[in-house]
């Protein structure tokens, strides 16, 4: 106990707590690893310099210190050495960690992303599809118009004898007034065929004189045998061109006599 107070109160001893804590106050100036690295050199340093200086033995302490010397040194400059490495790890420990971050927060912006597109784009081929569908289906319904149109009337004839049977194109339209010529129009009802029904059909056509009707083509025929609702082929199955030449010249015939002396559309005269 008294060998070991001896050495802790030897000059050698008092130097080192001296250095000691002298280091130790530097540590605590310094912080990080650069602080304990400068503390341990502080105290080596000023034990070593407070021996030589204060210590019996200096030769012997000149020789130790300068071991010591070089041994802090080459403690001193491999912390350094070792902190100077260190630094451009840590430097790039950093920048792999705002890498990871930025990837981590990249990720997690394409993630929301996702089912927002997601939908965007689901939406847009339902539109595509829903406008290919209604277009489909107005050309289906088009078609189907045009096929309907093209089909014949049941009972339609081809009045104009070119093989097709057109409907109400058949033939060709003859010229129609929009008021009969001095506002007296001829009585179309001695016209065998031809009743008060049928007579104001025949004056919405624009026929109101019995010269119009012995004037009509084959063609005209044809149109308006066609076109008589509900009396279609009445031009000429009653002959009507042949009666309207004769009471167009100021004629007569067998119908028109029995009409007129029996009064059988005397209710009917405007």
């Amino acid at each position: 106990m008294s060998n070991t107070s001896e050495r802790v109160f030897s000059c050698r001893g008092i130097c080192w707590v001296v250095g000691v804590l002298v280091g130790i106050v530097a540590a605590i100036l310094i912080t990080g690893v650069w602080g304990l690295i400068v503390g341990v050199a502080v105290a080596v340093a000023l034990a070593l310099v407070l021996q030589r200086l204060f210590c019996t033995d200096v030769a012997a302490a000149s020789a130790t210190g300068s071991v010591s010397t070089q041994d802090a040194s080459a403690a001193a400059a491999g912390g350094a050495a070792t902190a100077a490495s260190g630094t451009p790890a840590g430097a790039a420990a950093d920048a792999e960690a705002a890498r990871a971050a930025a990837d981590a927060e990249a990720a997690r912006a394409e993630a929301e992303a996702a089912p927002a597109a997601a939908k965007a784009e689901a939406e847009a081929e339902a539109a595509r599809v829903a406008a290919a569908a209604e277009a489909a289906q107005a050309k289906a319904d088009a078609e189907a118009d045009a096929a309907l149109a093209a089909m014949p009337e049941p009972g339609a004839k081809d009045y104009d004898g070119d093989g097709v049977i057109e409907g109400e194109a058949e033939g060709t339209r003859p010229e129609a007034l929009t008021a009969a010529r001095g506002g007296q129009a001829d009585d179309l009802k001695l016209i065998k065929g031809i009743g008060p029904k049928l007579e104001q059909l025949c004056n919405e056509l624009g026929f109101f004189h019995w010269d119009q009707i012995a004037n009509w083509s084959a063609d005209e025929v044809a149109w308006v045998n066609a076109n008589l609702k509900g009396f279609k082929g009445r031009v000429s199955r009653d002959n009507w061109l042949e009666q309207a030449k004769t009471l167009a010249a100021g004629g007569t015939t067998e119908f028109a006599q029995r009409a007129e002396k029996s009064g059988l559309y005397d209710g009917d005269k405007s």
